[in-house]
């Protein structure tokens, strides 16, 4: 068959052409309107303090309503701050910066109480496999933002959005302001049952200068950031920064490599005495090559070390080939399911652009406006090897080739008014989405008496033949708005009480699909329209510092999420399953919701922080892949396994023992379990009183530092209890301690060294290792999903130790 026309490409240059006329308009508009000076607003501020956590520890930010934020690069590691929407751990750039170079800034967060990150690689970059939990929820569940723009469902198979990996480099991320409850109703987010992660960019630098960094690792790695700063380019204060970081590394075991490129870049216009436009843009490309899918069967009986046939040879293709045909290395002797344990391979990559412009204008003394409108476009190529079904090369196995596509447009607008003591804001979201989903199949070369009768598909990237057929295919458009109104009440300089709601309306359309019925079997793709409609989603919380070193909290609020959208047998979304039981369900679908309870205690002086944090959440209607069979092609359906009942309790500690040494511990503990049994074909399943999937009942976290001059080190340790593997928790996978270390020295101005290199305004060297102790665990769960009972081919193992230095210089 001849192969579609596809237009992706051609819409991209489109999306880009109309930002371009929108951003030029933009400006031009909002620079009229607010070209005259106002005052600054000289509002009470809100007292904070720091939370127990990771040293080195510094002093939250104090809590201003209307006043910009903080400065980027202000020294800041983790603090709580009070805000209108409950606890906010803030994770500054000083945090991230302890981590190696590229490091994910989620994989920092997770050395905090009741959060868990998983990783099949050292960095926490490949796609595939991150996957962040918050108090038992799931990356699926929990916002993502950039500098208030949202990325959407944080997943490998996002349809609304990108990785935040692929939306900022590391180096940029100026900050992270993190709710790990209920969330904020301000956040532009259809999915926040679980909380939120903003991200905040950082600003560009007073003065010109720039930024060049280079890490090196194991497994060939090497991690490059240059950044050039412009500083004040004239007297009104314009100022920008263009970076362009670059990660390539080869996989720590298997064949292939993984490479990241990306490009940043910021502009910020000061306007009058307090008020900004600002531009900030993103082009990331990633290509990499993934880790093959494990179960307890795989890893008991072949070893961490199993991966995909695929070494960048023809021997790799060889063998390949003959395990299609059944004849299998001696390496899979052990495993039961040997088709299933190494494909020849699989792969992911994707372009996105992504960006938008911001106007933060001072109107009144006493009213601010903000206003955001931004654009994304992707396209994914996400290749795997089908050795059930052959090519009409007559080779047994054929290369399976999703390429799904995301524009989306969307405007963000609040107003913010301080009076009496109250602190009230208000705004809209509004944002249109097209996901197009499409699978093709692609022809591989036969082997003929050991010769390879032409040439291997690349598994990276487009491909340039022609598919011989193709799997599915189906257009889906979601239109999102939100409202929301807040007000936050100081009667007293110490007391904070809030209260608002949030309003939510978000409908998804389906349209007619294409499902290969020789491949999947007598059935169609589901096609139809849900409506998520939720017009009063309240939220109240209160904070009292009783005494100078005291502070109590409380955080109450209902959430829902918006019906999730997917390819068929992919994600748990309505729309992942066949038309008939698509009609079957809809007259009883109802989208996720839960109500989330949170109260909590700390104490801060000089010696030591503590805290203490317990909550309450009710999940009702929580939606469920199950699966069972090969992942290249599952038996898969979508099941609502009902309620979930959560209580939890982090407690932490930091000491600080004397000057320059600390030492921080913290306790999570999670009781989340389903409230009732499951059925599937005729089969009861006792779920009731299992723990949630995937999610440890017990963490532990723990971590020394020491500071001395210009020199510092730390080491990090944390426990995770065993987790379910199947929803009834007959299979688990094992506990495990994980360890890291890091040391750094600042040289600071190389002037005091030798007057010549008196430009180098910075230079500091870093070492790092990972997983010290070089101790296998399973990381990441359920990326095919999770069997109701037994065993299944779906969670990954951790790389072994690995060790990064790092040298950076700043001008």
């Amino acid at each position: 068959m001849q192969r579609p026309v596809k237009n992706n490409d051609q819409r991209l240059s489109t999306v880009l052409f109309s930002s371009t006329i929108m951003v030029s308009v933009l400006v031009t508009s909002h620079v009229a309107q607010a070209a005259s000076p106002h005052g600054r607003h000289h509002g009470k501020a809100a007292g904070s303090v720091a939370v127990p956590a990771p040293p080195p520890r510094h002093v939250a930010a104090k809590r201003a309503v209307f006043r910009m934020p903080p400065p980027q690069n202000e020294d800041i590691a983790v603090s709580v701050r009070r805000r209108a929407h409950g606890t906010m751990i803030t994770l500054g750039a000083s945090a991230i910066a302890r981590a190696v170079p590229g490091t994910n800034p989620l994989k920092v967060l997770a050395q905090q109480p009741g959060v868990m990150f998983q990783s099949d690689d050292p960095q926490g970059v490949d796609t595939w496999s991150t996957q962040i939990y918050m108090h038992g929820f799931l990356q699926n569940q929990i916002s993502t933002t950039l500098d208030d723009m949202p990325l959407g469902e944080l997943s490998y198979r996002n349809y609304n959005g990108l990785n935040p990996v692929q939306a900022i480099s590391s180096e940029n991320v100026g900050r992270l302001d993190v709710s790990t409850g209920a969330g904020a109703e301000s956040v532009a987010s259809t999915n926040n049952l679980g909380g939120s992660i903003a991200y905040h960019s950082s600003d560009p630098k007073e003065k010109m200068g720039g930024t060049l960094a280079q890490t090196f690792g194991s497994n060939a790695l090497y991690h490059s950031f240059i950044r050039f700063d412009s500083g004040k380019l004239n007297h009104t204060g314009t100022k920008f920064y263009v970076s362009y970081m670059r990660n390539d590394t080869d996989k720590w075991k298997g064949g292939g490599n993984q490479f990241f490129q990306q490009v940043n870049a910021k502009l910020v216009q000061p306007v009058g005495d307090d008020s900004k436009i600002s531009t900030f843009f993103d082009f990331s490309q990633y290509e990499q090559f993934n880790y093959q899918d494990y179960s307890l069967d795989i890893l008991k009986n072949g070893g961490p070390y199993i991966d995909n046939y695929y070494n960048g040879k023809n021997s790799g293709y060889l063998s390949a080939i003959q395990a299609a045909q059944g004849h299998y290395p001696a390496s899979l002797n052990g495993i039961s399911d040997k088709a299933d344990a190494a494909y020849y391979d699989s792969a992911s990559a994707a372009t996105d652009f992504f960006g938008g412009l911001t106007g933060d204008f001072r109107l009144t003394d006493r009213m601010r406006w903000k206003t955001t409108f931004y654009g994304h476009g992707e396209h994914q190529f996400n290749h795997w090897t089908n050795p059930f079904y052959p090519s009409p090369s007559g080779a047994p196995m054929y290369e399976q080739v999703k390429e799904p596509s995301i524009q989306r447009f969307g405007i963000l607008s609040s107003v913010r008014y301080e009076i009496a003591h109250n602190h009230i804001e208000g705004g809209v979201w509004y944002e249109n989405n097209q996901f197009v989903s499409s699978m093709w199949g692609y022809s591989q070369p036969n082997v003929v008496n050991g010769v390879i009768q032409g040439t291997p598909l690349n598994p990276i990237g487009n491909p340039r033949e022609t598919p011989f057929m193709q799997l599915f295919g189906q257009t889906t458009n979601t239109n999102t708005f939100t409202a929301f109104v807040q007000d936050t009440y100081n009667p007293l300089p110490n007391l904070a009480v809030h209260f608002g709601f949030k309003s939510m309306l978000n409908t998804s359309r389906a349209g007619d699909g294409y499902l290969n019925t020789s491949y999947y079997g007598a059935a169609s793709s589901a096609a139809g329209t849900l409506t998520t409609a939720r017009a009063f989603l309240p939220h109240i919380s209160g904070d009292w510092h009783f005494l100078k070193h005291h502070e109590l909290y409380f955080d109450i609020a209902e959430n829902v999420h918006a019906y999730p959208q997917g390819q068929y047998k992919t994600v748990a979304s309505p729309f992942a399953v066949t038309q008939a039981a698509f009609n079957y369900a809809r007259p009883t679908l109802k989208p996720e919701s839960d109500w989330s309870y949170a109260v909590g205690y700390r104490y801060s002086d000089s010696l030591l922080d503590a805290t203490l944090h317990a909550y309450h959440t009710d999940f009702s209607n929580r939606l469920q892949q199950i699966t069972s069979g090969n992942i290249v092609n599952p038996i898969s359906t979508v099941l609502n396994v009902g309620n979930i009942t959560m209580n939890g309790v982090d407690a932490g500690l930091t000491l600080h023992l004397f000057h320059g040494l600390s030492l921080y511990n913290s306790i999570s503990w999670n009781h989340s379990t389903y409230d009732s049994n499951v059925s599937s074909q005729g089969v009861t399943y006792y779920t009731k009183g299992s723990q949630v999937v995937a999610y440890p009942r017990l963490m532990y976290k723990s971590s020394l530092s020491y500071v001395y001059r210009n020199f510092d080190a730390h080491i990090d340790a944390s426990y995770m209890s065993q987790r379910n593997l199947s929803y009834t928790g007959d299979t688990k996978v094992p506990s495990y301690w994980q360890a890291d270390f890091g040391m750094r020295y600042k040289f600071g101005n190389m002037g005091k060294y030798a007057s010549a290199l008196g430009f180098v305004q910075n230079l500091e060297l870093d070492f790092n290792i990972y997983n010290l102790t070089n101790k296998f665990y399973v990381t990441t769960m359920g990326e095919n999903g999770f069997p109701l009972s037994g065993d299944y081919q779906s969670f990954l193992i951790s790389p072994p130790r690995q060790f990064f230095g790092s040298i950076r210089a700043e001008f």
